[in-house]
Order: C-alpha cells, then sequence, then structure tokens
C-alpha cells in the first residue's frame, strides 16, 4: 500500500519533446524559476491516494465490464478554492450515496462511488483568451490556474496555484474518509440522509418509501446474524481530469511493491476529448501510469479512434484498466454509439461504458446562461441503455455533473426549473451541474432502466 518516489526521475519514464494540449501559459514558460518551485515542492508532499486504492478500484472495474456492477461518478464540473468547505463536500457526498443506494437497491447491482473531487480544479477551454467589451484576458482555466475574476492580475496564469491544488485535495480527501468510514456513510442511516434534503415531495416520498423498505431488509439480516458493522463503511474514489501534465507528472511515484509508476493525485484518471491526440504527451502519460483510465469519447469519434486508444493504453487487455466515457448528446447517442461498442466488442478488449449526459447537451440560455435540459441529459443516458441493450452488452455506468446544493443551473426536472430560474442561485464556475433534486430523480430513472436492461 506505500508508493515511494525515491527512484529514477520521474520525468524519465515519458517521451519527451510530444505537445502538449490545453496547457497554461506560465509567465516565464514551464521552464521558469516559478514553475519550477512549484513542482519541486508538489513532488516532496505526500501521495493523496494510494497504489494498492488504485489496484482496488481497478479490480471493481474489471466487474463492471463483466456486467456485475454498475460505475456511479458525480461531482462539480470545476471545484474552485472558496467551495471546497465541509458542507458542501458533505452535500456532494451525501447526493452520491443517495444515488448509489437507490441503483443498488432497486437494480440489485453493488455501485462503484467515484466523486468527480479532490482534484477537478483544471478545464479545458475553446479558446485562450476572454473578451468583454474592450477588454481581452486569458481565460479562465480554473482555479488551478486563474481566478474567475475579470482582472488581469486574477487571470494571468499562477503556478502556485498547483501547491493550493495539492493542499484543498488533501483537506477535502481527509473528509471524504472520515464521512465514508466514520459512519456517516452507514446504510442503515439513509433515513437521515434525507432529512431537510430532498424539496421535491415527489422523490422525497419514494425516497422515504425505500429507506423504510430497506431498514427492514437490514434489521432481518441483523436478525440472522449479519454483523450489522458490514454497512458502515462505504469504499468512496476520487477522480478528476489529468489536464495539467506538470501537476500529474509531479504526482507520479514509483510503487514500493511493484516498481511500477502510480499517479498518486487521484484514483482515476481521465483524457479529455481536447487532449487524447495519439501522438500527444496526454496520451503518452497515461499509458506509462498504472491507474484506470478513462477516456472521453464524442460524436466525431470513430471505431478506429476507439481501437487505436485501446492498443496505445491497454495492449495487454489488462481487466479494469479502460474506461470508455461517451459524450454524444441526446439527439446523437442512438446514431453514434453503436458503431463504437460493436468494434471494440468484436475486438475481445475489456472496456467499461459509461455515460456523461451533460457535456452533449449544453446550451446557451436567452439570458446568456449556460444551461442543459434535464430532459436531453435522461434521453441521453435512455439512449444509452438502448444501444447497449440492442447490442447485448453491458450499460456500465454515468458520469454526471452534480452538487448537493439546491442550486438553479439546469433547467427541468420534478422541480420544473426554468430559464427565467436559473439566475435564483447559479453557482458554477464553469458548466451548469445537477442539483441535489434532479441527481436523485436520475438516480430512480437509471435504476429502472438498470432493472429493465
Amino acid at each position: 500500500m506505500t508508493t515511494s518516489s525515491n527512484s529514477s526521475d520521474i520525468n524519465s519514464l515519458f517521451t519527451p519533446g510530444l505537445v502538449a494540449a490545453q496547457q497554461p501559459q506560465w509567465p516565464g514558460g514551464v521552464d521558469g524559476a516559478q514553475v519550477r518551485s512549484a513542482i519541486d515542492t508538489l513532488k516532496k508532499l505526500p501521495p493523496l491516494v494510494f497504489a494498492g486504492e488504485c489496484d482496488a478500484l481497478k479490480a471493481k472495474i474489471a466487474i463492471a465490464q463483466e456486467g456485475k456492477a454498475f460505475w456511479l461518478q458525480g461531482g462539480d464540473c470545476a471545484e474552485t478554492f472558496a467551495a471546497a468547505t465541509a458542507d458542501s463536500i458533505r452535500n456532494r457526498i451525501k447526493t452520491i450515496l443517495q444515488m448509489a443506494v437507490v441503483l443498488q437497491y432497486f437494480a440489485s447491482l453493488p455501485v462503484i462511488k467515484v466523486g468527480r473531487m479532490a482534484g477537478q480544479f483544471a478545464k479545458p477551454r475553446s479558446n485562450d483568451n476572454e473578451t468583454r467589451g474592450d477588454v481581452t484576458l486569458p481565460a479562465y482555466r480554473g482555479d488551478a490556474v486563474n481566478d474567475l475574476e475579470f482582472t488581469l492580475e486574477s487571470r494571468t496564469p499562477n503556478p502556485d496555484r498547483l501547491v493550493q491544488v495539492y493542499n484543498t485535495s488533501s483537506s477535502t480527501l481527509n473528509l471524504v474518509r472520515a464521512f465514508t468510514q466514520g459512519g456517516f456513510a452507514d446504510v442503515r442511516e439513509v433515513h437521515n440522509w434525507n432529512k431537510g434534503f430532498v424539496s421535491d415531495p415527489r422523490f422525497g416520498t419514494r425516497y422515504e418509501q425505500m429507506a423504510t423498505e430497506l431498514g427492514r431488509a437490514l434489521d432481518f439480516m441483523a436478525s440472522a446474524g449479519v454483523d450489522p458493522e458490514a454497512f458502515k463503511t462505504v469504499d468512496f474514489y476520487s477522480s478528476h481530469e489529468a489536464l495539467i501534465l506538470e501537476y500529474e507528472k509531479a504526482l507520479t511515484r514509483i510503487d514500493s511493491r511493484t516498481n511500477l509508476p502510480y499517479d498518486v493525485s487521484a484514483h482515476f484518471l481521465w483524457i479529455g476529448e481536447r487532449t487524447r491526440q495519439l501522438d500527444g504527451a496526454h496520451m503518452d502519460f497515461a499509458a506509462k501510469i498504472q491507474n484506470p483510465i478513462g477516456i472521453k469519447l464524442g460524436p466525431k469519434s470513430t471505431p478506429e479512434d476507439a481501437l487505436a486508444m485501446i492498443k496505445a493504453l491497454n495492449p495487454d487487455n489488462e481487466p479494469g484498466r479502460l474506461t470508455f466515457i461517451t459524450r454524444m448528446g441526446a439527439g446523437l447517442i442512438r446514431e453514434k454509439l453503436p458503431a463504437l461498442v460493436k468494434a471494440v466488442t468484436d475486438s475481445g478488449a475489456k472496456v467499461l461504458w459509461v455515460c456523461d449526459p451533460m457535456h452533449g447537451n449544453t446550451y446557451e440560455a436567452p439570458s446568456g446562461y449556460k444551461t442543459r435540459k434535464f430532459e436531453d441529459v435522461t434521453d441521453e443516458v435512455r439512449g444509452f441503455f438502448e444501444v447497449h441493450k440492442a447490442l447485448g452488452t453491458h450499460p456500465g455506468g454515468i458520469h454526471i455533473e452534480l452538487t448537493g446544493d439546491d442550486v438553479t443551473e439546469c433547467v427541468g426536472g420534478g422541480e420544473q426549473i426554468s430559464h427565467e430560474d436559473l439566475a435564483t442561485r447559479y453557482e458554477s464556475a464553469c458548466d451548469p451541474r445537477l442539483n441535489h433534486s434532479q441527481s436523485l430523480e436520475l438516480a430512480f430513472l437509471v435504476a429502472e432502466m438498470l432493472r429493465d436492461r
């Protein structure tokens, strides 16, 4: 379970001279004194996660690839330092736990719980700059790089923020471990999770009915001799997009058990659509580390792309190693996904298929806010399940941008949030997230799809 950095220079593992897309334009360049100082600091810090934990997650993904478990990944689109409070972290965990218990209870499948948190502080951007009126400044690339405030000082990339990412991720993981291992996540507490937490009475009532049934089942199991302590803790894993390579490389360590490299910034890392060039630095990095890896696939992805990425990232066809996260959009999922799934299935590759129904369904409301229709989100998930059912393959999971708070960022759902409501509580630093009620509503809908698959 220990991980050591007392080995040859980690950078020597990676191919030099490759292009790294979507990197910050640091003052002084990537070899500047300020960047090097931050990287040197990160290299000396302890791991945020351990290699053995990454291996445990990989083993669970392998089970899901066989259709015997379901992947639930959720959290902020872009974490911020200011929002890394105990209440915010607890509410996100609570939301994911509630979704997981709904999925597991109704679908009778183990649920792998993964937070899009404790590291999701960087975002790729379509443009390097943002213009407001006559002023042009660097685009906001997440708190790992600069600040959302539209001033030159705030928008100038600052590599010292990479150390703050580590420190904030560390404190977040401390809370995550306390909540999930200290009794808060005890499945016997499902009633308490719900108190004052679901504003939509339709799903609040349905959740309470499920909690009551689950409580009776647990009481029966306890009376039959099952140790109630077995329900006290849950395994909860961290994930983020491996975007800023200097940060990820600085937190790559050589595992003392196996003498192999692991990125100890998170258990699970994914490579986005904008950085998954086969000859690029991000794919080279992902190929060299032992963590389980995800790859985003959009509507322009071809079967040839998918097979080439399998060859690059998992040539030995290791179970649990590779996850494909599809983000097609509700209008394209049924058209674009079948060819990808069929080609990969025919190749014999072991891949977990996960649906990201968020990123392909973003649009600008008349008020100027970025938003998503809840109905589009659910339709993409439904299309994802339909494709896999038609092909006889396993719809392995969902990847959701969510918050545990009652924000108004995505329209529709049981609360019928409208475009006019968006300004009420729009708090995201980047993309719109499902609020707690919408997340729970989605969990019930997905549970029905899983049950009927």
